[in-house]
């Protein structure tokens, strides 16, 4: 892995994240990677957000993974401060190359270093593998989430 950057993304990035977030069953429904205008305008929004964290994994020149982190100050668990994992996604050629595991060790630094007491994040039902994952890393599948579409 230490050919690997994890950086902040970039709007150039934004095809590369679009093309992994299209590339899997459920994405394959909901992404749109040929109009990246809607991609384009939440990206800068998020870019405008210090509690939003967009990282891009590079290796060499390839986008090859990505994450959000959003850090979310509250006023529960004593006003600790949480942290969200959103959009985790892996190129398809680097499955199982360790770059998942090193992309949520830095979500999880990033938490730390942002004094988050609490990181959280939530995957699809039907997303069996990734809960494995996910507990080998030491998360715990502790709430049920709910969802309602606007």
């Amino acid at each position: 892995m230490s050919d690997l950057e994890i950086r902040p993304a970039t709007v150039d990035d934004l095809p590369h994240i679009v093309a992994m977030l299209a590339d899997d069953p459920l994405g394959a429904q909901r992404e749109s990677p040929d109009d990246l205008t809607p991609y384009t305008a939440a990206y800068e929004r998020l870019a405008q957000d210090p509690n939003q964290h967009v990282v891009v994994a590079v290796r060499g020149t390839a986008v090859v993974g990505t994450l959000q982190l959003t850090i979310i100050p509250g006023l529960s668990r004593r006003g600790s401060t949480r942290s969200i994992i959103e959009g985790v996604r892996i190129h398809a050629e680097e499955r199982g190359s360790g770059l998942g595991t090193r992309l949520i060790e830095w979500a999880i630094e990033e938490s730390r270093r942002q004094n988050c007491q609490l990181l959280q994040l939530t995957s699809d039902a039907t997303r069996t593998d990734a809960h494995r994952f996910y507990e080998r890393l030491g998360f715990e599948a502790s709430h049920v989430g709910f969802k309602l579409s606007l």
